[in-house]
């Protein structure tokens, strides 16, 4: 039940006492903002770390493929390897049960004209597939779809740059291109969170460039997007898995890390979550030695309290007063200077984070924040600690005879 003289008394004694009040809370508030400091350095690396892959799927496995460095089975190191559609169909039939989606990539640039504006762009052939692994963004329009594939048809996906660079404010869609001398037609408008370069560039069906560049089967890439149920380790072992095989198929040597490059974007968040484990277990282990520290400082803070008002709660128990009001009164201003140099520490935490934030990028730490939940937490475990700071040394005074109380010195 809420005591107005009690309260009265506490601010008095907070009054009186100013220098034990402010030491009392310069150890809290210091715990807690270096506490709070230290999450938001650790908030601000995850955050840079999910920037990085923002414009691919989580999923992603990306294969591709450049020129031997080791002779085998006869054959001479420095030979070209080429993908073809019957690698892409190899790895979709043998590995069905691992793949969630798949797109092959032929990259092609071009002079790309809108009656008098023009200039060159680069472009992806792929299959329907690559929206969702490179997380394309339509904003007018669809993508490409199957029945494109089939009919190898002339049509084109524009970025949001390309739509600015040819047409300005005007509509784009249902507008012909000329492509290096051959028009396609407008099916779509796109953005892309990986920035600008994403949005200048052009999709069109891979049987479209196939048939219309070079006459052949040949893909430079492979984008896969492996099960979402498979676990982490189970999808590393997949990559592996599917390394080792093409490896196989294509003549390459075991060991040859030229010809070959799987990049998988489980081995990439694996390392990320273990780095980020081994950082948050560190910043733990400080942050708890922060909040210890702070205890210690407010057990031997209230320690010194009690004793210098052991006579002052002589003089309360002569007059009739119960112990338990003596503990609630210390244990209330323990608490009470706790909870507001708790919450002055997590402000000026957080305020700090938001002034420096913009200029920790450099140093790869990105939107610096920190858990509100995690913060309260340290904060009300800093709250009991001084509640049991204060009740300890309270209740063993409020046990002391008052006659002794009254000669203590």
């Amino acid at each position: 039940m809420f005591d107005l003289d009690r309260w009265r008394e506490i601010f008095q004694s907070m009054n009186k006492n100013k220098l034990r009040s402010v030491l009392s809370g310069f150890t809290v508030a210091f715990a807690i903002l270096l506490f709070t400091l230290l999450f938001g350095i650790v908030s601000g690396l995850r955050n840079t770390f999910a920037d990085a892959f923002v414009d691919d799927a989580a999923n992603s496995i990306f294969v591709r493929v450049w020129k031997t460095s080791k002779p085998y089975k006869g054959l001479q190191a420095g030979r070209r390897i080429q993908l073809d559609n019957k690698d892409f169909d190899y790895v979709k039939d043998k590995y069905t049960d691992k793949i969630q989606l798949m797109t092959a990539r032929i990259y092609k640039n071009f002079n790309v004209s809108y009656k008098k504006n023009q200039d060159n762009y680069n472009f992806r052939a792929v299959h329907p597939d690559h929206q969702f692994l490179e997380k394309t963004i339509m904003d007018e329009g669809r993508y490409i779809n199957h029945l494109d594939l089939e009919e190898s048809a002339k049509v084109i996906v524009i970025g949001r740059l390309v739509k600015k660079d040819l047409f300005g404010e005007l509509p784009a869609m249902g507008k012909r291109l000329n492509v290096s001398g051959i028009s396609y037609k407008v099916i779509g408008v796109f953005s892309d969170d990986g920035g600008d370069n994403e949005e200048r560039l052009c999709y069109i069906p891979v049987t479209t460039a196939q048939r219309l560049y070079g006459n052949n089967d040949y893909i430079n890439q492979i984008n896969i997007g492996y099960n979402p149920n498979l676990s982490l380790d189970q999808a590393v072992s997949f990559g592996n898995r599917l390394e080792r095989d093409l490896k196989n198929k294509l003549d390459i040597h075991p060991d040859d890390q030229n010809a070959l490059f799987v990049r998988n974007m489980a081995e990439a968040n694996k390392n990320v979550n273990t780095f980020m484990l081994v950082l948050f277990f560190i910043v733990i282990i400080v942050g708890s030695g922060t909040l210890i520290a702070g205890i210690i400082g407010i057990s031997n803070i209230m320690i010194f309290v009690i004793k210098e008002r052991t006579k002052e709660f002589g003089i309360r128990k002569a007059l009739g007063a119960k112990p338990g009001s003596i503990i609630g009164m210390v244990v209330q201003e323990s608490v009470l200077i706790t909870t507001i140099a708790g919450y002055l520490g997590l402000s000026l935490g957080t305020f700090i984070l938001n002034q420096i934030g913009d200029g920790l990028e450099e140093y790869f730490i990105k939107d610096p924040s920190v858990n509100t939940g995690i913060v309260v937490g340290a904060t009300i475990a800093l709250i009991l600690s001084g509640l049991i700071a204060g009740y300890v040394p309270a209740k063993k005074a409020a046990r002391i005879k008052p006659i002794v109380a009254l000669r203590a010195d």
